[in-house]
């Protein structure tokens, strides 16, 4: 057994042990996006530095393997600066939104990408689900509401605007509720961390139309649920899917991260969606930390994620033979459960054979 000292705490570990699987076992939290313990160490993001007292340097924990005697600082000041360095770092090439802009600045903090997949698929129960809660504690605001969700659409930048506010009041009408709100008050909502995207390109808007079924009818005032599942079916879904589930996210919201006044460039904003497990990927989301790579087994029958390019050019990809469609079902799930922010997630809405299960 070794002996070393974190934060002056005393702590025995076996010899092979990583320096942050010794702080964690003995409940010092040091953060990491890149870690998992049942994967081999692959140091990239550079958030879980500890300064190594005995020769005063900065060392990453989770590759960092303990020694006898050993005496680290976790939780310093300095170091300190250094995860929030990191972390800012990772947000200068990070061209995402945490929330949609219409959720963004919904007085009521509806999520309207969410509630629009729902009644797109006709689930107008799960759709109405979204809502209910804030109804029966609020009220419902939208007829008198100015509609700052269909101001913020992304959508006007094709064509015209979702009709969000429409599409909203015919929900509730569906539910016979009989609550209602005849003059608009504004909900104190809680304010947490938000990325943002920086300027959309020209031929970025296009990557916004993938999610969205093509050829549908649009409707300013829907009339039935048909009508209704059309509109919402134009939505971009320029949400992150992984919003309530990101390690960045949280991370920032605990150093308290401001976002970089102007982004560094980054990978352009390209979604890929595969058709057959409702695999999508966001490569501007990506922090490249290879966790979906390592955790997947590669084959010819069951391609997976790869790493394509160099250096800044380096991509997560599909193998250079294969379509993003071939990426094997087995390995997706344990992709997405391992990714640390939305670059990856699934959505059986986006599959094209209704049939097959993932």
């Amino acid at each position: 057994m070794l002996e070393l000292k974190i934060d002056n705490s005393i702590i025995r570990v076996k010899e092979g042990t990583t320096v942050l699987e010794a702080a964690r076992m003995n409940g010092i939290n040091i953060p990491s996006l890149c870690y998992n313990k049942d994967l081999p160490h692959f140091t990239s993001c550079m958030v879980c530095m500890v300064r190594d007292l005995g020769s005063g340097k900065y060392i990453p924990s989770c590759s960092a393997t303990a020694s006898n005697n050993m005496e680290i600082d976790a939780s310093g000041p300095e170091v300190q600066k250094l995860r929030k360095e990191a972390l800012s770092l990772l947000l200068s090439e990070h061209r995402a939104e945490c929330e949609a802009p219409c959720t963004n600045v919904c007085p009521a903090g509806y999520n309207i990408p969410e509630i629009n997949r729902h009644l797109a698929s006709k689930d107008f129960g799960a759709a109405y689900d979204e809502i209910r809660d804030s109804i029966k504690e609020h009220g419902f605001a939208c007829e008198s509401c100015p509609a700052p969700c269909e101001k913020a659409c992304r959508r006007k930048m094709m064509d015209s605007t979702i009709s969000i506010r429409q599409l909203l009041i015919f929900l509730h009408k569906q539910n016979n509720t009989g609550v209602n709100i005849k003059t608009f008050k504004g909900l104190e909502k809680v304010k947490s961390f938000n990325s943002v995207i920086g300027r959309i390109e020209e031929a970025e808007k296009a990557e916004w139309l993938k999610e969205c079924v093509r050829g549908k009818a649009r409707y300013t005032n829907p009339a039935s649920q048909e009508e209704a599942a059309d509109e919402a079916a134009s939505c971009l879904h320029c949400d992150c899917r992984a919003k309530d589930n990101c390690s960045l996210r949280a991370y920032c919201e605990e150093y308290e991260i401001k976002n970089p006044v102007r982004l560094r460039t980054g990978p352009p904003i390209e979604k890929k969606i595969n058709s057959k497990s409702g695999l999508v990927f966001e490569n501007a989301k990506c922090i490249k930390c290879g966790l979906c790579v390592r955790i997947s087994t590669d084959s010819t029958k069951n391609p997976a994620l790869c790493f394509t390019g160099r250096g800044f050019m380096t991509l997560i990809s599909e193998p250079v033979s294969y379509g993003f469609d071939d990426i094997g079902p087995d390995n997706i799930i344990k992709a997405v459960e391992v990714c640390p922010t939305g670059a990856l997630a699934i959505d059986r809405g986006l599959i094209v054979d209704k049939r097959i299960e993932i």
